[in-house]
């Protein structure tokens, strides 16, 4: 017979690290409105308001460059 009352002694509440979240912003290929993912992701499907399916991701204005060897 096991006893339902006792209490977990290492119950030490664990500090969550928080995630860092990226927001990625996607422009429908029709109307060319800029969406973010957070968005998208609240929607039952993915859609723009146009009705088109299509998106691209949007890429920043940072231009990156590279030395060369």
């Amino acid at each position: 017979m096991v006893d339902e009352n006792i209490v977990d002694e290492n119950t030490d509440e664990v500090e969550e690290t928080p995630v860092e979240t990226f927001d990625v912003n996607y422009a429908c290929l029709r109307c060319a409105t800029v969406v973010s993912n957070t968005e998208l992701s609240r929607l039952p499907e993915i859609k723009c308001i146009c009705g088109f399916r299509v998106f691209t991701k949007v890429r920043p204005p940072v231009v990156k460059t590279i030395k060369a060897v």
